[in-house]
């Protein structure tokens, strides 16, 4: 018997439909009774899947509490093969886990450093607030994070291409004074490489006394001249100078020949290698590099003054005065209290046009600093 024309096409509509009812309720593992007619809603509770109104495309896949138990099971297994990893490489690689677990923190504070200074500077313009408007904790940790962040875009730049990133790592293995921030240091390596600086910037302290000895016939008043000849040659006999004695020349460095528009190239260079700065740049550009380091550390002062050396920690007590030229890894926190005293009084009481006796001031304050007045 042949089917009517016109029911074949329904017909057919109909089986189709049966069909792909079929193939979906087959891909999520439910049962579809056979037939050509399929009901519009499927029952798959079992499953965790509801459909919603007729006209919605929306599927719930999970709930939010299966993706928090999904999140915390991997979270979980996560920290139980980094336990067991780390137990494996202290076991078996002791040295390297040390180096290992140091650069894994690093990263971590560095990152922290990151966060820190994004904060500072989304307030600074917020509440356009210049740098030293700071307080001396936020002004320290911008400073400090500039020099660190320039010593790792270093280390970015030469690992851009491919493959280039071993090398780094065998260069940061090999040299990590050179190229790594202290972050990446071990306790240990911080004393030698902190006492390594220091050497280095040390070395040019006689240089400095030198051009000092060499200007001070220039000097117009003769009572400026004979205390100035005075101070060179208690440095050069050892004595560590009082205030008073520095400050009684702070007139000197207001104008030639020792203000800091009149500085020589070899004095320049000099004062670089002095605050660990490169000495490798032309006149004008040590000249402005001089100055604003200059400023930054005056501007450092003054907001320690108001803020008061008791409340700061001993770790930040001898950061300060490693960063004003004295070498503070290996003296008493109260010896280093009493040197930042006498710097604080000093770097204070001086005008903007004598900034030349501040950066002077890292040679004859440090250099035979001992801890006791003399």
């Amino acid at each position: 018997m042949v089917a009517s024309p016109v029911l074949c096409p329904s017909l057919a509509l109909k089986m189709a439909l049966s069909r792909v009812c079929w193939a979906r309720a087959a891909l999520w593992g439910s049962a579809v009774t056979h037939g050509p007619y399929v009901t519009r809603r499927l029952q798959l509770i079992r499953c965790g899947l509801t459909w919603g109104t007729p006209g919605s495309s929306k599927i719930h896949l999970s709930s939010k509490a299966d993706v928090k138990n999904l999140v915390s099971y991997v979270v979980t297994k996560t920290k139980m093969i980094n336990g067991k990893y780390h137990q494996f490489l202290s076991r078996h690689f002791p040295r390297f886990y040390v180096l290992y677990t140091v650069f894994m923190k690093g990263l971590q504070m560095l990152w922290a450093d990151a966060k820190k200074a994004r904060r500072i500077k989304s307030n600074m313009w917020k509440h356009n607030v210049k740098f030293h408007q700071l307080s001396y904790r936020e002004m320290e940790h911008l400073r400090q994070f500039r020099r660190d962040i320039s010593k790792c875009f270093f280390l970015g730049i030469i690992s851009i291409p491919p493959f280039a990133n071993y090398l780094v790592f065998l260069l940061m293995y090999l040299f990590p004074r050179q190229l790594l921030v202290q972050h990446f240091w071990t306790p240990k390596q911080q004393m030698e490489f902190l006492d390594i600086y220091h050497g280095l910037r040390k070395q040019s302290h006689p240089e400095i006394l030198r051009c000092l000895e060499r200007v001070t016939p220039l000097i117009f008043d003769k009572q400026l001249r004979w205390n100035m000849t005075d101070l060179c040659t208690k440095i050069r006999r050892g004595t560590h100078p009082a205030t008073h004695d520095i400050l009684a020349l702070r007139e000197c460095f207001s104008h030639h020949p020792l203000g800091l528009n009149q500085l020589h190239t070899l004095q320049m260079k000099a004062f670089s290698r002095a605050l660990l700065l490169t000495p490798y740049l032309p006149p004008f550009l040590l000249r402005r590099r001089l100055k604003t380091h200059t400023t930054v550390i005056h501007q450092l002062d003054l907001a320690l003054a108001k803020l008061g050396i008791n409340h700061l920690t001993a770790q930040e007590v001898k950061s300060a005065c490693y960063l004003r030229g004295l070498n503070s890894t290996h003296l008493a926190e109260e010896r280093c209290r009493t040197w930042l005293g006498e710097w604080l009084q000093i770097s204070c009481s001086l005008k903007e046009a004598e900034l030349s006796l501040l950066l002077h001031n890292v040679v004859l304050l440090s250099t035979n600093y001992t801890g006791t007045r003399r």
